[in-house]
């Protein structure tokens, strides 16, 4: 027990800042972009809808350290892209906290996409007709009758897409490396003191991300509950 207690008083939190801010950033970006990328499905012909959904949905199926590959492909200092961030508007990717935010954001974002998608096909018609007929435009429409009867589906894609972010391992290890206290995040702390055979710093982890794993399922089931219907018990 003391030696327990001595670890977690000398243990460096900034894993579980830079994890939970990261996850954060993560989760606001793919929130917006789920959101429009969802939309733009919806108003798709049937065959530009399955190429596009394969495409948002790639990096779901992928292993992360091939999306890592390819996003060292297009943010290193040797590539173009990469060299012109830098050079031109001083934004360096590779081995910084940017690079936590994109890999998690690259690897998160098919969850809230696949979620808004499924919660707008749920949105029923006649609602966005009847919004039509009173002279809405089609912006007001989507976030004043779409948005609130699809907000259930939306706020569990949400949830889920910052529970990815923050256990995101192999893509933020291949692009941004595990620097201590810039971009070593939780997951990578738990890999690293594994190595060196340091099991009660690794347990100390462990259960940290079992309680925010926890929260999470916890605040999806609460949000579940909330808009279903009343059932009776057996």
């Amino acid at each position: 027990m003391e030696e327990l207690i001595s670890t977690i008083s000398h243990l460096d939190w900034s894993p579980l800042w830079i994890t939970l801010e990261s996850g954060a950033a993560a989760t606001v970006l793919s929130f917006f972009l789920g959101l429009w990328a969802a939309r733009r499905a919806m108003s798709a012909t049937p065959r530009w809808k399955a190429v596009l959904d394969g495409l948002l949905t790639l990096p779901m199926v992928l292993p992360p350290t091939v999306a890592g590959f390819f996003l060292l492909l297009i943010f290193s200092l040797r590539r173009p892209f990469g060299s012109f961030l830098y050079e031109y508007l001083g934004i360096k990717v590779v081995q910084t906290f940017l690079g936590c935010v994109i890999a998690a954001t690259v690897i998160a974002f098919p969850l809230m996409y696949r979620n808004t998608r499924a919660a707008f096909e749920q949105v029923d018609v006649d609602l966005i007709h009847a919004a039509r007929t009173l002279g809405m435009s089609d912006t007001a429409i989507f976030w004043r009758v779409v948005i609130p009867t699809a907000g259930p589906g939306v706020a569990s894609g949400t949830v889920l897409t910052f529970a990815r972010a923050i256990g995101e391992y192999g893509a933020t290890s291949m692009l941004a490396g595990n620097i201590a206290g810039k971009t070593g995040t939780i997951s990578q702390r738990i890999a690293m003191v594994l190595q060196n055979g340091d099991y009660l710093t690794a347990g100390i982890w462990v259960a940290v991300v079992i309680i925010i794993a926890f929260v999470l399922i916890l605040a999806i089931n609460l949000l579940s509950s909330r808009t279903a219907a009343p059932r009776e018990r057996w």
